[in-house]
């Protein structure tokens, strides 16, 4: 899979008779609302105004997956959502409306656990023997030799030989297979080590049962004579053969069992004699293809590359030209029969060579619809989007072979927009002197990353180094290098890293800026190495960037450099995504808002004019790009974050609260052996949350069991007092303790709820200026299940509750027809009552119905900023005479003062908006029409009755 990156830049079109998405719905499915549940929400979707229903993985996956991105078997619909009917009975609905379906696909890694994946069964069965044994990215020959041609499997709650002595682990017989068993477990045996016990039981059986004997003894040696699991020199054929010859060895032997009670008889004895000795247990199990161990080892010595620091999740080798057709064959089939029209590809980052993928895809997508596609110049004959984090002023790969990123980018530079870059010093003083954290982002950042190689990922930086080692030790000038110095210079330049990672090509092609990005990192890696008092001898680091940079003296070594280049860009990835968003996002709670999933806490807002920098640049460039506001990963729904960010408009207000609440949070403190608890940090995160998802309807039920649970989420990401891998009850329960506490005492609560009165209405203002914007700018909006409500989520699950349609249905029936009546009228009322949500319902509604009508303005317009000063976002979309004007106000509290909830009319004093023409507009959100002679409008006229306008020209 390998294609240029001198290729022309791809024409951002759809083939001819295939239409691209013009705004897409996210639905979460799962087993409690499968393809028949969200066929009765289709309806619904056309009416609000989408174009495309954008579905969470549909594959195969761990049975009860609330999420589906556990994929068990990629070459199959689940069947928990219905199964394959269900989705084509989904999809011919989906068509009959007129919208489009994208689905989420899961190309990294597959789910292993409970024996549920029957591909990664057949590998622990038959070792690199398998015929799948290519599909995972498993080290055969690590440099521990116990683990040599074996798969570590870290599921022990306890050290191996203790579980063996307490006799949790059995040897179990069903029919003519044999398993492992570990509670409810059962591990698959490889075939030849059972030779030598089936032999034993040949020789139980009475001599006078010939045939029995015969048969048996028949078995046993072809199990004696199978091909090693080891053998590295099998072909395709040799291991579908030996496969087979397994099957019929099983059949005969449950037929021979199932016949003969003696031999059933005799085989149980066997069985029982096995499990009443634990070193003829310990024998066998040591024979078979991997190694059980306690699941604390994991980290360590785990030797198959896993999704971040889940076991079970192994990574997959789409690299290899059979796994993807394998992992793709039902896609493409459901691509060619018209189901699916687009596809969401998750953590691409992961992958050995995403431009690669990127291109195999479409050439596979193209072959599917029978296009004739050149893979360069002509239209991209699939809708692709890529789920791809891009650090601040990285760019996205021009040559990919997709229509752009999942939309992260967009979430990050949009929440910016409503956080007041003033009030930085301000609120990074009050941060520092009630948590006494006077560190920096990066710091936190630069040691979290270090943390996950640790305690996380250190078995993928140890397989890592070990290659690293022999490319050293074929080299005259580094085979002096120790592998602790290796280890340690793969360690530093990984958290030294700037982006997630780079894209060096196996044929050396790489990204402009790629070599840059490796020189930082090893520049900042030798620094840190220096101050952390871990030096090592400079030259290690610049072996590292030859290797980084493919700087070889013949093809030969080249070709070895950038198969580790290559892994290693598979690695930095995930140690910055856990050393980020699951660890520093944690550690590090100025202005939670900030810490969402593409943002970066230390950009303390967004500039207007980078806003529009980015939206110009985003029109231009990468025009069908998703435009997220809230996902399944988000840590924050929007609307909690919309107010969290008001927070920066009133930082004194803020202290004095603080410092109200204080007595109350030092009664409720406990105190442990490891000191008070919770945290300043952890209290701060709390009041934050607290007042951030305080529910608009003012409904508190359950309210403290999802903050708390959510608490405890936190605490564990930040792997300061508790973690995953070791929690700490006493910890855990203070933290209970502290949420439930301050929820139950009415003093917290009505403080609580009096600043939540105060700055709900500005948090709501964000709210649906951010709607409005996302519905208008340069790009394809995507509205998250149930967002077009108010959203004022945690991280999931909680972002994955329920969703209630029939409310929905029903006020959006009343909103379509008060609309023709009296649109204005209708807007007022419904901002009166805004705590039900239905004004950002209208909003959304409005928006897509604009979109639809004027879909090429929307998806082709010129982005225009307008300048309107520091309270207003505002920006145009222009195509051949047509005109669409947003108008989003911002920082709202600050401009009011909180003299009103509502920026209207004459708060705006004489500020004008520079319309791009002159004539008849209406908003679109309330029927308002406006007649513009010059191309000046004054704001307070736009906004005289509604704090929001989308302006259509007429």
């Amino acid at each position: 899979m390998t294609v240029s990156l001198e290729a022309p830049v791809k024409v951002q079109a759809a083939p001819e008779g295939q239409a691209l998405p013009d705004a897409t719905y996210r639905l979460q499915l799962h087993a409690g609302f499968d393809f028949a549940a969200a066929q009765r929400v289709l309806p619904y979707l056309a009416r609000l105004g989408v174009t495309d229903v954008y579905l969470s993985p549909i594959w195969t996956s761990t049975p009860g997956s609330t999420h589906g991105y556990d994929v068990t078997d990629h070459a199959e619909v689940n069947p928990e959502l219905g199964g394959e009917a269900a989705l084509r009975r989904f999809a011919k609905r989906v068509r009959d409306l007129g919208l489009g379906l994208i689905v989420d696909f899961v190309p990294n890694h597959m789910g292993i656990q409970n024996g549920h994946n029957s591909y990664w069964e057949d590998v622990l069965q038959h070792g690199q023997a398998s015929r799948y044994a290519h599909f995972f990215d498993i080290s055969w020959q690590p440099l521990k030799r116990a683990l040599e041609g074996k798969v570590l499997l870290p599921v022990l709650g306890d050290q191996y030989g203790r579980v063996l002595e307490r006799g949790e682990l059995r040897l179990e017989r069903q029919g003519g297979k044999f398993f492992i068993r570990y509670y409810e477990r059962l591990f698959p045996m490889s075939p030849r080590s059972l030779a030598d016990l089936l032999s034993g039981v040949e020789a139980r059986l009475d001599k006078g049962q010939h045939a029995e004997r015969s048969e048996l003894a028949s078995i046993a040696r072809s199990v004696a004579n199978l091909p090693r699991s080891t053998a590295g020199d099998l072909t395709d054929d040799d291991r579908l053969g030996r496969a087979q010859e397994v099957e019929v060895m099983t059949r005969r032997l449950a037929t021979l069992a199932n016949s003969s009670r003696e031999v059933s008889r005799v085989l149980g004895d066997m069985v029982e004699a096995v499990n009443a000795d634990p070193t003829l247990l310990d024998r066998l199990i040591q024979d078979q293809n991997y190694r059980l161990a306690n699941w604390r080892v994991a980290s360590e010595e785990i030797n198959y590359r896993r999704f971040f620091d889940i076991n079970d999740l192994a990574a997959l080798r789409m690299e290899d030209p059979r796994v993807f057709e394998w992992a793709h064959s039902k896609l493409f089939e459901l691509i060619r029969d018209r189901v699916i029209t687009g596809v969401r590809l998750d953590h691409t980052d992961g992958l050995y060579d995403p431009a690669g993928y990127f291109q195999a895809l479409q050439a596979g997508a193209a072959r599917a619809l029978g296009l004739d596609w050149d893979g360069q110049s002509q239209p991209l004959p699939l809708y692709v989007v890529a789920e791809k984090i891009l650090e601040p002023g990285e760019k996205l790969p021009e040559a990919w072979a997709i229509h752009g990123t999942t939309g992260y980018d967009f979430l990050a530079q949009l929440g910016g927009v409503f956080v007041d870059g003033t009030a930085e010093e301000d609120l990074s003083a009050i941060y520092r002197r009630f948590t006494g954290d006077r560190d920096s982002y990066g710091d936190h950042l630069y040691r979290g990353k270090h943390l996950i190689q640790r305690s996380s990922l250190p078995g993928e930086v140890n397989v890592l180094t070990e290659h690293l080692e022999r490319l050293a030790e074929a080299d005259l000038r580094a085979r002096d290098f120790t592998l602790s110095a290796l280890r340690v210079a793969i360690r530093e330049v990984i958290a030294s890293f700037p982006v997630y990672r780079t894209y060096v090509r196996a044929d050396g092609q790489r990204e402009p800026g790629d070599n840059a990005k490796i020189e930082h990192a090893i520049r900042d890696a030798k620094a840190h190495s220096r101050r952390e008092g871990n030096a090592i001898d400079s030259s290690v680091f610049d072996y590292l960037h030859a290797v980084l940079t493919l700087d070889a003296p013949d093809d030969e070594t080249r070709a070895a450099y950038a198969d580790f280049a290559l892994k290693f860009q598979q690695l930095t990835g995930p140690v910055t995504a856990k050393g980020a968003e699951d660890t520093a996002f944690y550690r590090y709670a100025r202005l939670l808002s900030l810490n969402e999933v593409g943002g970066d806490p230390a950009l303390f807002g967004t500039p207007l004019r980078a806003f529009h920098a980015s939206a110009r640049e985003r029109g231009e460039r990468w025009p069908h790009s998703m435009l997220a506001g809230s996902t399944h990963d988000t840590k924050r729904g929007e609307d909690t974050r919309a107010r969290i960010s008001v927070l920066s408009e009133l930082s004194q207000t803020w202290s004095a609260y603080l410092s109200r609440w204080s007595g109350q949070i030092r009664a409720l403190e406990t105190q442990t052996d490891l000191g008070g608890a919770p945290t300043p940090l952890d209290t701060y995160v709390l009041l934050q949350s607290a007042l951030g998802a305080y529910p608009l309807d003012g409904n508190l039920d359950g309210f403290a069991e999802r903050l708390s649970a959510y608490m405890i989420k936190a605490a564990r990401e930040a792997k300061l007092r508790t973690s995953w891998a070791s929690q700490d009850s006493e910890y855990e329960t203070a933290l209970d303790h502290m949420v439930r506490g301050l929820l139950d005492e009415e003093a917290f609560l009505s403080s609580l709820r009096e600043l939540h009165e105060r700055i709900s209405p500005y948090g709501a203002q964000n709210s649906l200026s951010a709607t409005l914007a996302r519905l208008s700018a340069p790009g394809v909006p995507d509205t998250y299940q149930g967002s077009e409500g108010w959203n004022q989520s945690l991280v999931d699950p909680d972002n994955r509750r329920p969703v209630d349609y029939s409310w929905r249905t029903r006020t959006l029936s009343r909103l379509e027809s008060r609309h023709a009546q009296d649109g204005l009228k209708l807007a007022q009322d419904l901002l009166g009552s805004y705590q039900d949500g239905r004004v950002k319902l209208l909003v959304t509604w409005a928006a897509l119905q604009a979109r639809a009508t004027h879909r090429t303005l929307f998806q082709e317009g010129r982005y225009r900023p307008l300048e309107a000063g520091k309270y207003l976002l505002a920006f145009a979309r222009e195509l051949d005479g047509e005109v669409a004007v947003t108008v989003a106000p911002r920082l709202t509290l600050t401009l009011t003062r909180e003299a009103q909830p509502w920026a209207l009319g004459e708060l705006w004093g004489n500020r004008q908006l520079t319309l791009p023409r002159s004539g008849s507009y209406r908003n679109v959100l309330t029927g308002q029409q406006f007649r513009v002679r010059g191309e000046k409008i004054p704001v307070a006229k736009v906004l005289e009755d509604f704090p929001l306008a989308l302006l259509i020209r007429e």
